[in-house]
């Protein structure tokens, strides 16, 4: 049996994850059946094409190095969320994101996409690198999401509306190949979601351009006019990002750590994704606590993980 779990952020997170993956390598009694990190998604920004989630901050070279090297010894691939969806053509060329993907060009990482104009770039230009079809494009027609499948990706995310809609996922001859968000913080058939990606992918763009002409003074995004139209109140107000897990639960499209072993692995699905790349640590950490560690086991995971990660000045420090 693979659980593979995909796993939020490599920058923000990067300490957590990397104690993280040491303490499954370490400590597996700790852990449910057949867990794996699949992979660490995120962005190192001020990348452009990066979406889903805004990103603040600058990493340079150096340290793109070092998490593409520490995650990638572990044998964990970095999968860069390169899905803004209001990308232009001129993007492509971005001399940043192409730093990014010839240092990390070793036929281990992945990226996520969900615009056509990176895509075809990306596959044309960086052809070792795996590509997933994201969750952002809000594929939930059963027959286009059946089409989606069966095209050349890697793997493809699956809307979360569709997360238990079983008589849906059950007909996907492919379902190694697909992916399952578990922990959707978005509200069931939320009509605003589009619009959302399209403002952040906005003010991704906004901030790399500030970051190059003024870096150290603060960043007060304005939405351009040419994005008016994806501007709406309830985008601008949504707090449904800060989500705590427990808040979740009661949600249709919540798949619990129960369900994952005892019906969507027995289907035939074996890829799973936990967002979190911007919600606050202990938050994060018991949504890691939920999904992957045995329940008897959770207080003494927690402990463990927390005290160890207070350590963290020693990445290799032993458990």
């Amino acid at each position: 049996m693979r659980v593979r779990f995909h796993l939020p952020d490599f920058t923000q997170h990067f300490m957590f994850n990397i104690i993280f993956s040491e303490m499954l390598k370490n400590k597996p009694e700790l852990f449910r059946e057949g867990v794996e990190i699949a992979s660490v998604y995120g962005t190192f920004p001020p990348a452009i094409w990066n979406g889903g989630r805004f990103a603040a901050g600058k990493c340079d070279k150096s340290f793109i190095k070092q998490v593409i090297n520490e995650f990638n010894k572990r044998g964990i691939p970095l999968r860069f969320t390169f899905t803004n969806p209001v990308l232009e053509k001129k993007h492509v060329h971005d001399e940043y994101c192409n730093m990014i993907m010839h240092l990390a060009d070793n036929g281990m990482n992945e990226v996520i996409v969900a615009s056509p104009i990176l895509e075809d770039y990306i596959r044309n230009t960086y052809p070792n690198y795996k590509i997933t079809s994201s969750t952002c494009k809000r594929i939930t027609d059963p027959e286009k999401m059946y089409e989606e499948v069966g095209k050349d990706y890697h793997i493809v995310v699956i809307d979360y509306d569709l997360n238990n809609q079983f008589d849906i996922l059950e007909k996907i001859p492919d379902k190694k190949k697909c992916e399952l968000l578990v922990n959707a913080c978005c509200n069931p058939g939320c009509k605003f979601r589009s619009d959302h990606y399209k403002m952040i992918g906005a003010e991704t763009l906004a901030y790399a351009e500030h970051m190059k002409k003024a870096p150290g003074v603060s960043f007060d995004f304005k939405l351009p006019p040419k994005y008016a139209q994806y501007f709406k109140e309830e985008v601008e107000k949504c707090q449904c990002m800060n989500r705590a897990v427990f808040e979740i639960k009661d949600m249709r499209t919540h798949i619990s750590p129960e369900a994952i072993w005892e019906k969507y692995v027995p289907m035939g699905f074996e890829q799973f994704k936990i967002e979190g790349r911007t919600i606050e640590l202990f938050n994060l950490v018991e949504h890691y606590m939920y999904y992957m560690i045995k329940p008897e086991c959770r207080d003494e995971a927690r402990l463990l993980f927390l005290t160890r990660l207070k350590r963290q000045d020693v990445i290799d420090a032993p458990f």
